[in-house]
């Protein structure tokens, strides 16, 4: 570009190319022209349904791992804290790696498509290693290092392509994609419960490995990023009057007023005030994860129940992330947040209640609300994060909080282990709703820097 484009007005880009740049009233720049055909030899709806198959296979390292915490301690002599440490240094993992992943493809470094075929061969080797692991500290070093940086790969580039490719409606399409790494798992809690055992572990974790290497590495084949700054040309970035659905999103949810770097957006101070909600969400809904099924079976409730109570937290985290993503365009993201924090508060104190009175009903209802909060706020950080910093460096930004689940983990997982040891799970569940309600309380300060100053 040779020429500074002006507010509101069009400059075509040098010759040759397919595209021109549109300046917004603050500043903003768009990349305008170029098709999704174009750039990716696809339809963009291919970037959210090949994310989505990822997210699908990567899911059972997490949501179904409290199902097999009784085998995995008993075929490796481990003791339950043992084991749930291990879930809580794949949670470090998973989420450290994702900043460092994100500066290096944002400088061209490692590519999506790259950053996918690593993570497969990691995850099928973490996998491997909880299966053949002759002591305890190769199963941290295999599952939790490896599998971690794995999936914590995959995860990362699958959530941050979606919503660089609509950047215009990102809140259902992030939340589609975010919600299969939940109800993904469904079906191997149900394994892990049912068909799970000392005699055939080798042989089920070695099967799961490759599932998940194959469904990743044919997702990841086919990922790659849009041009910087790159706008859908059917959508108008300034004028968002209309009834169109893209048009009354955008009003909700406002483009971040520039592009801001990882340095830029942390001297905000948006940053810190997002990674300790996330950091407060995500311990809860780790707890969750990791607790609930020990927690029915501790208050009586048959392996039946226990499943089902966990089978159903995984549907509804996954799909209540996609309804809630949905719901975000509409209402928009902070104020939708808010309402999440909330439900998760509420969910925390109704299943330690529903267990301590013996009702197999309210805890599955709880359940059922414990797994919609438990995981409807990571769709919401996740596109919240570039309606606030922009879509350029938002694999860098997003990594940033996202980063919180990686001190979440220790709590929610081995600290929540210690925690149920010598309080009991009446003061874990009172504890973990305490700090819902402290989440919901840190989302009311958030807002778009150099925005509203009462936006959602």
């Amino acid at each position: 570009m040779t020429a500074e484009p002006l507010s509101g007005t069009s400059v075509p880009a040098a010759a040759g190319t397919d595209y021109h740049e549109i300046t917004d009233e603050r500043g903003r720049v768009y990349r305008v022209g170029e098709s999704d055909r174009q750039i990716l030899g696809l339809p963009r709806w291919t970037m959210v349904a090949l994310p989505w198959l990822a997210m699908l296979a990567i899911s059972v390292f997490e949501y179904a791992f409290g199902a097999a915490e009784e085998t995995l301690s008993k075929a490796h002599h481990w003791t339950s804290t043992n084991t749930f440490w291990v879930l809580s240094v794949w949670i470090f993992f998973q989420a450290a790696v994702s900043f460092p992943a994100g500066r290096l493809r944002e400088k061209g470094i490692l590519k999506s498509r790259s950053a996918m075929l690593i993570g497969s061969l990691c995850s099928l080797l973490g996998f491997l290693s909880i299966s053949h692991s002759p002591n305890f500290w190769f199963a941290l070093a295999g599952f939790g290092l490896l599998g971690g940086v794995g999936s914590g790969l995959i995860y990362s580039t699958s959530v941050n392509m979606v919503g660089k490719w609509y950047p215009e409606r990102r809140g259902g399409k992030t939340g589609f994609v975010n919600g299969a790494f939940a109800y993904g798992a469904v079906p191997f809690i149900f394994l892990f419960t049912y068909g799970f055992d000392t005699a055939n572990y080798h042989t089920v974790l070695d099967l799961v490995g490759v599932y998940v290497l194959a469904l990743t590495l044919i997702a990841g084949l086919f990922f790659k990023d849009p041009p910087k700054n790159w706008w859908p040309a059917h959508v108008d970035p300034v004028n968002r009057t209309g009834n169109t659905k893209s048009s009354a999103a955008l009003v909700k949810n406002p483009p971040a007023v520039r592009q801001f770097t990882p340095r830029e957006a942390l001297g905000t101070g948006t940053v810190p005030l997002m990674w300790l909600c996330m950091l407060c969400c995500a311990g809860v809904s780790i707890f969750g994860i990791s607790f609930q099924v020990p927690f029915a079976k501790e208050m009586g409730f048959g392996p039946l129940i226990a499943a089902s109570s966990m089978g159903v937290m995984s549907v509804i985290n996954g799909t209540g992330r996609g309804v809630v993503g949905w719901l975000s365009d509409k209402l928009g993201r902070r104020t939708t947040l808010t309402y999440v924090c909330l439900v998760l508060a509420v969910a925390q104190f109704g299943v330690l209640w529903a267990g301590e009175v013996r009702n197999q009903t309210l805890f599955l209802v709880f359940a059922f609300l414990s797994g919609f909060g438990g995981g409807a706020f990571y769709p919401l950080f996740a596109a919240l994060v570039p309606d606030y910093f922009g879509e350029n460096n938002n694999a860098s930004n997003y990594g940033m909080v996202y980063s919180a689940k990686l001190v979440s983990g220790l709590f929610g997982g081995g600290i929540g282990a210690v925690v149920v040891a010598s309080w009991g799970y009446v003061g874990a569940y009172t504890a973990s709703g305490v700090v819902s309600l402290i989440a919901a309380g840190i989302s009311l300060t958030l807002r778009q820097p150099g925005g509203p100053p009462r936006g959602a």
